[in-house]
């Protein structure tokens, strides 16, 4: 998350999320990309404080946790290999999803740590979205990289550095069509989803830009304090740093907050084995638990028989890792939500959403086009604040 994201809703809610508020291109981008993940804009948010790492809900990511989903668990709980995304070479190698969690979770048993004053992480977001020209539609990836710092103790502010990337095309046919078009250094890109009410002024066609922009730096207090994640509901640092190494105990942790629905939305229905995996990648991509609780993640999805392996991939950094999975159904096509991990030294490298049947907004692109991943490139405890 990739991957996410991206990445706080109420006492530290950023400006972007005002419906009145202008909409900056990366924000509109990711937007954008939303929706073509089937998230529906109509639905109501569930309204709860819902905290992520300030950084995590930079240009990117407060457009995602603004907006809310629409899917439906699918999928027969058996292992298949799904299409690599376009210009990767060679086919996936079928592994069994048990296999690559146990060993992912093995791993990350051996891991050391030495808590510091900050959790610091890096990630890439990325969204691809669709360019249109008299010439011919194409698709563009819009990046944006961004650092958080989380203290690690009560009572301090989190920080949060995030710097566009630029928009560039996706691939080598994609980068032709550019041309064909004149290679602009703008692109125009449609909104998928006409919404009603007040926020459709918000969703306008965007006009993203080539060009990278200057990093940011930004910083708010802890929501109440003392709030730094969300992990089915808003979780201090000791409630992480305390959650149970052993697989059943941790499932029976998170699954007190499940309530039947999805985590944006209480008018989505979300089957609990999804809503698990959606909760516990945020857990072992994002959240400075202790390697033995990380473990106990990847041992605890290794038991839910809708995770799925894909086989070995590349993700959008190029790293070669193993992906595992589940499938939903969305009015905008048949998606893969895809967490890729290191099975040899147990850390996620990314989450990635993938088109498998391409329908509604994604009608025109091929099976395998990514949609969104947020890859992670570093994350460690520190004792220094940014500067």
């Amino acid at each position: 998350m990739s991957r996410d994201v991206l990445r706080t809703l109420a006492a530290a809610r950023p400006a972007e999320l005002d419906p009145d508020a202008p909409v900056d291109p990366a924000t509109r981008a990711a937007e954008l990309a939303r929706a073509r993940t089937g998230h529906s804009r109509a639905e109501r948010v569930v309204p709860r404080r819902r905290v992520r790492p300030m950084w995590g809900l930079g240009l990117v990511g407060a457009a995602t946790a603004a907006l809310v989903a629409a899917t439906t668990l699918t999928g027969t709980g058996t292992d298949s290999p799904t299409t690599v995304r376009p210009g990767a070479s060679g086919a996936p190698r079928a592994m069994d999803a048990r296999t690559v969690l146990l060993a992912a979770a093995d791993q990350a048993d051996k891991q050391t740590e030495d808590v510091r004053a900050y959790w610091y992480q890096a990630t890439v977001a990325r969204n691809y979205l669709r360019a249109t020209s008299p010439q011919g539609d194409y698709t563009v990836v819009s990046e944006e990289r961004s650092e958080g710092w989380t203290p690690s103790a009560p009572g301090g502010r989190q920080w949060g550095r995030q710097q566009s990337l630029g928009v560039r095309p996706a691939t080598k046919a994609d980068q032709a069509a550019w041309q064909r078009a004149g290679s602009p250094s703008t692109f125009q890109v449609k909104t998928p989803v006409a919404p009603k009410g007040r926020a459709a002024s918000r969703y306008k066609n965007a006009e993203l830009n080539a060009a990278p922009g200057k990093p940011q730096l930004s910083s708010t207090p802890l929501v109440d304090g003392d709030k730094v994640f969300w992990l089915g509901r808003n979780v201090t640092m000791k409630d992480l740093r305390s959650l149970p190494a052993d697989p059943a105990r941790l499932k029976k942790s998170l699954l007190r907050w499940y309530k039947g629905h999805d985590t944006e939305s209480s008018s989505v229905p979300m089957a609990s084995d999804e809503w698990l995996f959606q909760v516990t990648r945020g857990l072992v991509i994002d959240m400075p638990v202790k390697p033995e609780v990380r473990a106990a993640a990847f041992r605890m999805l290794a038991e839910l028989k809708t995770v799925r392996s894909v086989g070995e991939v590349k993700d959008a950094q190029g790293r070669t890792g193993a992906a595992v999975a589940v499938t939903t159904s969305t009015p905008n096509g048949v998606l893969q939500h895809r967490l890729i991990i290191d099975p040899g030294t147990g850390n996620a490298l990314s989450d990635e959403i993938v088109v498998l049947k391409p329908a509604g907004a994604n009608a025109n692109l091929p099976a395998g086009t990514p949609l969104q991943s947020t890859t992670v490139i570093k994350t460690t405890w520190t004792d220094s604040a940014p500067r």
